[in-house]
């Protein structure tokens, strides 16, 4: 198991970014529910943000991709504007422990 981070260095309404090994990791809490995608947009495979830990569009109900401005669901990671509508984003599966948000090693290779 790796750990990302504190679940209390992730705020409802906030975005985090981590790096695992070479591999780029967003968080988002939402509704009290935190949701781990790879950092890389479907559509051109590079990373999301411009800058650090800031994924979600300004109303933070979307996570968007700042070179193009494609938009995803934080629910699911499915693409809802953009060039890459039929895309979402790679889900990452992991467990909170004792206060800790960890994924499996294999998940970050």
């Amino acid at each position: 198991m790796i750990k990302l981070c504190a679940v209390e260095e992730l705020e409802d309404g906030q975005s985090k970014g981590v790096k695992v090994a070479d591999k780029s990791i967003l968080l988002v809490k939402k509704y009290g529910n935190i949701h781990v995608y790879e950092n890389r947009c479907p559509h051109l495979g590079i990373q999301m943000e411009m800058v650090p830990d800031q994924f979600l569009d300004s109303s933070r109900s979307l996570i968007i991709c700042a070179m193009h401005g494609a938009l995803f669901r934080i629910e699911d990671g499915q693409c809802v504007s953009g060039p890459c509508l039929t895309d979402k984003l790679n889900a990452i599966d992991f467990e909170v422990n004792d206060g800790f948000i960890y994924i499996t090693e294999d998940k970050a290779e």
